[in-house]
């Protein structure tokens, strides 16, 4: 039986931390769950910083080239820098700085995108997203929710089902294919919306447990970072979900 259990968040995967297995490290140089808590901050303070920076830039201006530019290069750079993160998780006190700067100009251009169509659509994400987190890490913490491993293997099937169909959705839209009334703001377009949302929170369950046993298992200081890095990872793709969700369920009135 792995150490480790699983998570269907792959920078949290049971191989990233394994490999320290066996390997002692002084209680000065483990892991903590309040180290990891104080760079997740550090990390999602840069990216807000840069959210906000974009937004003062392109209502101060008028100019959405910005935007144009920051969602390509921001979405691009994240993506490389997430994939050296997750094989080379010993650079994530170097790297995962640089990610969330990649990913405050990504958030910041997706951000005043909605927000140009949906007024407040981006304060009503953001807030959503962080009071999801504040009520799953209570419930976490309480008991009520349990990462049981049949809770985790729900939750690793439905996140892979997910990753699956937008991969389908891209290959097809590459040959002008649109998927039907996924992506429209109908009662199937919402639910499916609804239930991505349900399944990127519920990650957070898993991701908060991975890093406490990391914590209780007292691997290397430089995984506070990765375990920060993929907590993040998650807080993002639950961020853009509820701004889709918003979205369609706004477009209706």
């Amino acid at each position: 039986m792995a150490l480790f259990s699983r998570t269907s968040n792959p920078t949290l995967s049971d191989s990233r931390f394994e490999q320290y297995v066996g390997i002692e490290v002084s209680r000065s140089e483990q892991m903590t769950i309040e180290g990891t808590i104080n760079k997740t901050a550090l990390l999602l303070a840069i990216i807000v910083g840069i959210t906000v920076f974009m937004f003062y830039r392109v209502i101060s201006t008028g100019d959405m080239s910005l935007v144009s530019i920051a969602m390509p290069m921001g979405a691009i750079g994240g993506f490389i820098t997430a994939i050296v993160i997750i094989f080379k998780n010993t650079w994530a006190n170097y790297l995962a700085p640089v990610y969330a700067i990649f990913e405050g100009f990504f958030i910041g251009a997706i951000s005043i995108y909605f927000e140009a169509s949906y007024p407040g659509i981006a304060f009503q994400a953001a807030g959503l997203t962080f009071g999801t987190m504040g009520a799953l890490l209570f419930l976490y913490r309480s008991g009520i929710i349990r990462a049981t491993e049949q809770f985790k293997a729900g939750i690793v099937a439905a996140t892979m089902g997910i990753a699956l169909f937008y991969l389908l959705t891209f290959i097809l839209s590459i040959f002008g294919i649109q998927m039907p009334y996924i992506h429209q703001n109908g009662l199937i377009g919402i639910g499916f919306s609804l239930f991505v949302v349900v399944i990127a929170a519920l990650n957070l369950v898993l991701d908060f447990d991975f890093i406490e046993r990391g914590s209780e298992q007292g691997l290397p200081k430089h995984m506070e970072w990765y375990g920060a890095f993929g907590l993040v990872v998650t807080l993002i793709w639950l961020y853009v979900e509820i701004l889709r969700l918003l979205s369609k369920l706004q477009s209706r009135d």
